[in-house]
C-alpha cells in the first residue's frame, strides 16, 4: 500500500469522526458549547410572521431597502430560511420559522436601529419614555405587540412633551465599532456591555459634551426611546463608549438593531400571528423514509452492477450523507421540504460519478493493465466528463440561488444550497475516498478476482494472481 494512500485513509476517517461527534452530539451542543442542532424552516417547525408597515408614505426602493435590512437583522439573530417579502408599496411580510422569543424579534425588526444621546438639562427620564428629539421630532410610537397567537392592528401615536437637543447623529455611528455583548468588567459580572463609537460630528460633540458635564445625566436614546440615564462619570474621548443591560439578551437586542444596520424609514407592526408546520412531523418522517429507500435502491443498483467498486462506492455514498448533515448542523442550514429533495436528488448526482469511474475501470481491465493501473487510469479519464457535468449543475445551483435571494424566496434558496454543497462533498467523495478504497483494497489477494469487477477474465489480474 502506497503512503499516499495510507494518509488519505487516515484524513478520510478523521473526518469521518468529526462528521459522527456533530451528527450525534449530546443535546445538540458540540465544541465550546456550540448549538448544531437540526434547524426546520417555516413549512415543517411553523414560527411567526409579521406584517410591516411604514409609518409614512413612502416610494417603493426605500421600501426595497428596509426588507434588505430586515433580512439582515434575522440572519443576526441566527435565523436562516426566513422569507422576507414586499406587499404592495408599503408593507413587508416577514416569515420566521422557530423563532423563541416572538416579541423581541419583533422588536428587533421594527427599530430604526437610530442611536442618539441627548441632553436633558439634568432631568433624568424613566426607561422606556418615548421622547421627540432635534434628530426625530416627530416619531411614530407604537403600541407593543401584546401576543402573536391572534392577528392584532397597531395604532400609531405621536408622543407629547418637549424636544430634547440631540448631541449625536444616529448617521455617524461607526457600525465597524460595534461588538457584540461582553461582560461589562470583573467586578460586574452580571451586566453585559455593548461597544460602539461615533464618527465626524458626533464623535467631537460627544466628547465635548461628557467633558463639561461630569456628574450629570445624559440620556441614551434608541429609536426614539430612552433605554437609559446614566451619569456622565468621565469623557467619552473619541465618542467611543458602551451600552451596558443587565441581561445579555437586551444586550444581544441592541447589538442587532446597530450593527446590521437602520431602517430608512420607521416601520409599525399591522399584523402578527403565529404559523402552524404546513408540513409537519409527518412530512418530515415521510422526507427520511424516502431518503433512506433512495439510498437502499442506489446501493443495491450499485452492488449488483459494479460488485466489489460497488460496495466501496456504497460505504463512500454513507459517509457523503453522514458529512452532509453534519455539514447542515454546523453552517448551520435550515432544513424545509425543497431544501430535503434538494439533499436526496444531490444523492443521485453522487453516484453518477461513481458509475463514470467504474465503467472506465472495466475498460481498463480489459485491455489487460493491472489493477493498480487501471485504478488510476479510470480516475484521469473520468474526470473531465464529471468536472464538466458538475460545474454544468453548480451553475444551475447559483442561478437558483440569486434568483430566491432577489425575489426573497427561499425555499428555492434552500434546494439550490443544499443541492449545490452535494454536489461539492460528491467530488470529494468520488474522487477521494472511493479512489482512496480501492488502492487500500488492491494488495489484497481477494481483489484479484475478475469475478468482483463483473468480468469473467481480466489478463492483468490474472498476471497478477500468478505472480503473486
Amino acid at each position: 500500500m502506497r503512503s499516499r494512500d495510507i494518509y488519505s485513509l487516515i484524513f478520510i476517517l478523521l473526518i469521518a469522526g468529526i462528521a459522527l461527534s456533530i451528527v450525534f452530539a449530546p443535546e445538540g451542543r458540540w465544541l465550546f458549547n456550540r448549538d448544531v442542532s437540526v434547524r426546520l424552516g417555516l413549512d415543517l417547525r411553523g414560527g411567526i410572521q409579521v406584517l410591516l408597515r411604514a409609518a409614512e408614505p413612502v416610494e417603493r426602493s426605500v421600501m426595497q431597502t428596509a426588507a434588505g435590512v430586515i433580512e439582515r437583522r434575522i440572519n443576526g439573530l441566527g435565523v436562516a430560511e426566513s422569507v422576507v417579502q414586499l406587499s404592495g408599496n408599503d408593507r413587508i411580510i416577514v416569515e420566521i420559522p422557530g423563532i423563541d422569543n416572538p416579541e423581541q424579534a419583533i422588536e428587533t425588526l421594527r427599530g430604526t436601529g437610530k442611536l442618539e444621546f441627548i441632553d436633558t438639562k439634568g432631568e433624568f427620564l424613566a426607561p422606556g419614555t418615548i421622547v421627540r428629539t432635534t434628530g426625530s421630532p416627530n416619531p411614530v410610537a407604537l403600541r407593543p405587540t401584546a401576543t402573536v397567537t391572534g392577528t392584532e392592528e397597531i395604532t400609531p401615536t405621536v408622543p407629547e412633551g418637549p424636544i430634547y437637543e440631540s448631541i449625536t447623529d444616529g448617521k455617524d455611528l461607526d457600525l465597524n465599532s460595534v461588538q457584540p455583548p461582553q461582560i461589562a468588567g470583573q467586578s460586574l459580572t452580571n451586566q453585559f456591555a455593548v461597544p460602539f463609537a461615533f464618527t465626524g460630528e458626533s464623535a467631537r460633540r460627544l466628547e465635548q459634551f461628557t467633558a463639561a458635564n461630569i456628574q450629570r445625566p445624559m440620556c441614551i436614546v434608541l429609536d426614539n426611546q430612552v433605554f437609559s440615564c446614566p451619569v456622565v462619570q468621565a469623557a467619552l474621548i473619541g465618542g467611543r463608549g458602551e451600552i451596558t443591560t443587565s441581561t445579555r439578551q437586551d444586550a444581544e437586542q441592541i447589538y442587532t438593531q446597530l450593527k446590521y444596520g437602520a431602517l430608512p424609514v420607521p416601520l409599525q407592526v399591522e399584523s402578527s400571528r403565529t404559523v402552524s408546520a404546513s408540513l409537519g412531523q409527518g412530512s418530515v418522517d415521510a422526507s427520511i423514509v424516502a431518503g433512506l429507500v433512495g439510498l437502499l435502491t442506489v446501493a443495491l443498483f450499485m452492488i449488483l452492477f459494479y460488485r466489489l467498486p460497488g460496495f466501496l462506492a456504497t460505504v463512500a455514498l454513507l459517509l457523503y450523507t453522514v458529512i452532509s448533515f453534519a455539514l447542515y448542523q454546523l453552517i448551520p442550514v435550515t432544513l424545509t421540504l425543497p431544501g430535503i429533495a434538494g439533499f436526496i436528488l444531490s444523492i443521485g448526482v453522487a453516484v453518477d460519478a461513481n458509475v463514470l469511474i467504474f465503467a472506465r475501470l472495466k475498460e481498463e481491465l480489459r485491455r489487460g493493465r493491472s489493477l493498480n493501473a487501471s485504478i488510476d487510469a479510470a480516475f484521469v479519464e473520468a474526470w473531465p466528463a464529471i468536472r464538466d457535468s458538475s460545474v454544468a449543475t453548480l451553475i444551475t445551483c447559483t442561478i437558483l440561488f440569486m434568483f430566491g435571494n432577489t425575489f426573497g424566496v427561499s425555499l428555492i434558496k434552500g434546494f439550490a444550497l443544499t443541492l449545490g454543497l452535494g454536489i461539492l462533498l460528491s467530488l470529494f467523495t468520488a474522487m477521494v475516498v472511493t479512489r482512496t478504497f480501492l488502492h487500500v483494497i488492491n494488495p489484497l489477494p481477494f481483489a484479484q478476482n475478475p469475478w468482483l469487477y463483473e468480468l469473467r477474465d481480466a489478463p492483468g489480474m490474472r498476471h497478477a494472481r500468478e505472480a503473486a
